[in-house]
């Protein structure tokens, strides 16, 4: 595993996160800060699974997707499509607004906001205090366990 560690103007790491509806964390991903969202997706979809009510397999495959601008780009939107995600993502100013845009779903998209800002504020998250990949990784691990 990489040190997950961006060269911008300094070194970055970025946390991409996959939630339930009712914002507990599926999958944590951790990556330099110069890596984009759309790079990670497909990782990001492969894994986390919610329990069925009753019996049965657990679902991995979710009905729709919700993300920000940056997710935005015709290779995402052609990966749900291909695999019957519903895309609720905003179109970026320089594309026509679509109009099959369903603003009420994405405000739901709040929920990882929220979950992102309760792990900021543990201070060994927000900070990076850990030099090596694999020992952040777990400490947001045991920080989404407390939460």
């Amino acid at each position: 595993m990489a040190e997950a560690l961006g060269r911008r103007c300094d070194f970055t790491a970025k946390i991409h996160l996959r939630c339930e509806r009712n914002g507990k964390p599926m999958v944590l991903i951790v990556t330099g800060g110069e890596r984009h969202e759309q790079s990670v997706l497909p990782v990001l979809m492969k894994q986390g699974a919610v329990k069925r009510p009753g019996r049965g397999r657990p679902w991995i495959r979710p009905n729709r997707v919700a993300g920000d601008k940056g997710y935005g780009s015709q290779t995402v939107r052609q990966y749900l499509k291909e695999r019957r995600i519903g895309a609720v993502i905003p179109t970026k100013a320089d594309e026509p607004p679509d109009p099959a845009f369903d603003r009420t779903a994405y405000r739901e998209r709040n929920v990882v906001e929220r979950l992102i800002n309760r792990l900021k504020q543990f201070q060994r998250i927000a900070t990076r205090y850990e030099k090596r990949a694999h020992n952040y990784h777990a400490m947001i691990t045991i920080v989404v366990i407390m939460l």
